[in-house]
């Protein structure tokens, strides 16, 4: 449910680096709005346990932990390039995408 918060941030933080500017921030997320993103009813219930447990066995924020245990209860893939959720994902038999 925080994906677009979570993605405008890094999208953000990134400005602010100096990697890219608003315009590709701004064009970004416009184009995500055209993906069709389903929102998960079971996560929110799933978080307090399942994504906490999660977190705490690998040092993840409960956030990232959060869309590991979406993943791996659903048997979606996972996007991330952060090398910790990586690790994790990789620990708990989930799929990732790219890198």
């Amino acid at each position: 449910m925080l994906w677009r918060w979570e993605g405008a941030n890094a999208l953000q933080l990134n400005v602010g680096r100096g990697r890219h500017g608003a315009d590709f921030r701004d064009e970004a997320l416009s184009d995500l709005a055209w993906f069709p993103i389903h929102v998960d009813a079971q996560a929110e219930l799933e978080a307090w346990l399942g994504a906490l447990h999660l977190a705490e066995r690998y040092g993840l924020t409960v956030y990232d932990a959060a869309y590991l245990e979406i993943a791996c209860r659903r048997q979606l893939p996972l996007a991330t390039l952060d090398r910790t959720l990586r690790a994790a994902a990789e620990s708990e038999g989930a799929e990732l995408l790219g890198m």
